[in-house]
């Protein structure tokens, strides 16, 4: 499912498009915001695909040894612990899966150079030789390999950034979420659940989804109101140099503890001092941090910012 945090960083992302428009249309934006979410959807199946091949390659492999004029013994009686992984079977049955590559037509049918290089790399590791030449067998043995080779390999292997870049813009920033939604995924699969395992939804509940669009739209119409409350407590500052990004993540943060009373606010601190450190500048989480905390008490004063839920009332 696609974390709070993702969902802000793409809100994020959307915003400083729009406000980039001198005629932007909200409604435009929105199924744009969307579109991108349903996009990080479509790399969690793509990737999960990704490991099907390089089995499927490795089998390969073993068959046209096979077919040599004079194979050798191991030839004839290869190792087959890697191609008949369970979780891999597990996921080139799976219906949800199954059914989703079908209907997005998502394949690496066009990319068999990086398939063959990821398999050699893979073989290299001394963690995979491990597995190899264990004689035990066991489906968690199985399921460690699968999650070893999505976070030590694949995670870091330049190949596959670059085939994703060049099949999508919204992948390019997307992949080590992607696989620890994998990673996630994989962990939670039981030997017994054969081709129904469970995948992970899009959205956790509809509470994450109507977050995306509320904060998005919210955001947008608060702007103005926001700005000026930003600007009165940074008098110290001169305000035409505070980077517009920070000004984005500022409204950001403040739309989301007014309008959401379940997330506590230093949460909503903690997230946007985070989202800063990587998308401004290097001194943008402390300054970020201070001045959030100086509005939301000011908000708190007036009432503004309300919570409620279990150990939110009278939120200090």
């Amino acid at each position: 499912m696609i974390s709070r945090r993702v969902l802000r960083i793409k809100i994020l992302q959307l915003l400083y498009a729009y406000f980039q428009q001198t005629e932007a249309s909200m409604d435009k934006f929105e199924k744009e915001l969307f579109f991108s979410i349903q996009k990080t959807y479509d790399l969690y199946h793509y990737l999960l695909s990704l490991i099907i091949e390089i089995a499927d390659y490795a089998y390969s492999r073993i068959e046209i040894a096979k077919q040599k004029k004079i194979p050798s013994r191991e030839d004839l009686n290869p190792n087959t612990k890697f191609v008949d992984n369970r979780i891999i079977e597990m996921l080139r049955v799976n219906r949800q899966l199954c059914r989703y590559l079908n209907k997005t037509r998502l394949t690496w049918v066009n990319t068999p150079e990086i398939i063959k290089k990821l398999h050699n790399h893979i073989r290299m590791n001394a963690y995979f030789s491990e597995y190899m030449e264990d004689p035990e067998t066991g489906f968690e043995q199985d399921k460690n390999l699968v999650i070893e080779i999505y976070t030590h390999d694949i995670a870091n292997f330049e190949g596959v950034y670059q085939i994703l870049e060049e099949q999508s813009i919204y992948w390019n920033d997307e992949v080590e979420f992607v696989i620890s939604m994998i990673s996630k995924t994989i962990k939670g699969f039981r030997e017994e659940d054969g081709d129904n395992a469970g995948l992970m939804p899009l959205f956790k509940n509809t509470e994450d989804r109507d977050f995306a669009k509320t904060l998005f739209r919210k955001t947008v119409m608060h702007r103005n109101e926001y700005s000026h409350l930003i600007e009165s407590y940074t008098e110290n500052w001169d305000v035409d140099r505070i980077a517009f990004i920070d000004f984005l993540i500022l409204a950001m943060a403040i739309t989301e503890a007014v309008e959401f009373t379940s997330i506590p606010t230093r949460v909503t601190i903690n997230e946007y001092i985070e989202i800063a450190k990587y998308y401004s500048t290097e001194k943008s989480g402390i300054f970020i941090n201070g001045l959030l905390d100086k509005i939301f008490r000011h908000l708190k004063e007036e009432q503004v910012i309300r919570k409620a839920g279990r150990g939110l009332i009278g939120e200090v």
